[in-house]
């Protein structure tokens, strides 16, 4: 019998064997995705195929009972939000693609552990894949995510995709004061996977869940090996790699703390907002039309003027250094913030803050009404802009409170991480 595609095949090729799902390619190469989730090329003229067993259709099985229902009334309750990404995902063996198959009763089917943890009750918000998150989606999400605090949810877990994770988080941060914790999780690798990060990330989540960390945190791999995650602040975290399952990192801070596994024991690293310090309050207004502006060696101040004549409400610049770009660039800053359009400054070093007394053309950027931008990551900076212009159309009570610390975005003297 020939086999034929999503069939699981033995290729033997220059004297190798590999066993996988014999996938579409549009290079004329044989393609097959192994057991461990990665996909090998051969060259069609020097391999040869066996058919080990056809593709069979698998139907969705329904569960018996609902997994989220309560079953201890002596455990906390925590609210699944899921937005999609990879912790909710699964090889498609018909396109070879990760796409989004897992829903929150999903997640908690497959990793039994959970149910230690506390009770779940779970709601699919999105089942998008996190480059497709939009801020009018935050915005519902924040929503939802208020709901379940009011209702008298203990802690909040959102699964989402790791790609824009950060700025979610940061838009949750300055939308909700909560009196409970608010957990993103997610993984680098999909659910069957061997290497999957999303059992242990989505435990390490359900103890910080369940914590007295009242804040918007992020909760992933602090190593590459399975022995601990860190709780990164939502407003100093960037994910550092394309697909280590550490990818995530605190910048400009410490973590918050880490949870060991698989004890589950929490230390706490980091000054925190505790458990019911703060009372609910939802600010879920935004202006999405802001723009991020990367300044570059030789780019033309024509961008920016682009982006200020063209009904963009807000503008954050990139800039080298302690903030700084071409002297060229500083006559169109005092031209767009002349018109009302808050322009603000922060640095594409990783690490560190902008100062922008320190050089005369940074002086210059200063005159010309640019507001600092701190120690912000530019991730977070346009993501509070966003928030910012949607309390106030007042640009000077915009320029206050970019320049104030809302959430723990802007810290005193930046953590140094170097030795």
């Amino acid at each position: 019998m020939q086999a034929e595609l999503y069939d699981r095949v033995r290729a033997e090729s220059k004297g190798a064997q590999y066993e996988g799902i014999l996938m579409p390619s549009q290079t004329g190469n044989i393609v097959l995705k192994l057991k461990s989730g990665y996909n090998i090329g051969l060259n069609p003229d020097t391999v040869s195929i066996t058919l080990l067993e056809k593709m069979v259709e698998k139907k969705h099985q329904e569960p018996v009972s609902n997994p989220c229902k309560k079953k201890n009334d002596k455990l906390p309750h925590i609210s699944i939000l899921s937005t999609g990404g990879t912790i909710a995902s699964k090889i498609d063996y018909r396109t070879g693609a990760v796409t989004s198959k897992f829903n929150a009763e999903d997640i908690l089917r497959a990793i039994p552990e959970l149910e230690d943890v506390a009770n779940y009750n779970c709601r699919i918000i999105y089942s998008i894949l996190s480059e497709n998150m939009r801020p009018s989606y935050w915005v519902e999400l924040a929503r939802a995510v208020y709901e379940e605090i009011k209702n008298g949810a203990d802690g909040i877990i959102i699964t989402h995709g790791t790609d824009t994770m950060m700025y979610t988080a940061a838009a949750l941060s300055f939308m909700i004061e909560t009196p409970v914790p608010i957990v993103l999780v997610g993984s680098q690798r999909s659910a069957d996977r061997p290497s999957s990060d999303n059992a242990m990330n989505a435990v390490c989540a359900a103890v910080v869940a369940t914590s007295d960390i009242a804040e918007v945190c992020v909760v992933m791999h602090g190593s590459t090996s399975d022995d601990f995650c860190s709780i990164h602040r939502g407003t100093k975290v960037r994910k550092m790699h394309t697909s280590r399952r550490d990818a995530f990192q605190s910048i400009n801070a410490k973590p918050i703390g880490r949870v060991e596994y698989p004890s589950r024991n929490m230390n706490i690293i980091s000054n925190h907002v505790k458990r019911g310090e703060k009372k609910l309050a939802l600010h879920d207004k935004l202006e999405p039309k802001c723009a991020l502006i990367k300044y570059a060696t030789g780019a033309s101040s024509e961008s920016l003027l682009f982006h200020s004549g063209s009904g963009y409400k807000g503008i954050v610049v990139e800039g080298t250094g302690l903030g700084h770009v071409s002297t060229e660039w500083v006559p169109i800053i005092k031209t767009t913030t002349d018109a009302g359009i808050p322009v603000v400054m922060v640095s594409q070093c990783i690490n560190g803050r902008v100062c922008d007394r320190v050089y005369d053309t940074g002086r210059d950027i200063l005159k010309a009404g640019a507001i600092e931008g701190e120690d912000m990551l530019p991730e977070i900076a346009i993501v509070k802009l966003m928030w910012a212009l949607g309390q106030t159309s007042d640009i000077g009570k915009v320029r206050e409170l970019m320049r104030t610390n809302i959430a723990g975005e802007i810290t005193r003297s930046s953590y140094n991480i170097f030795p």
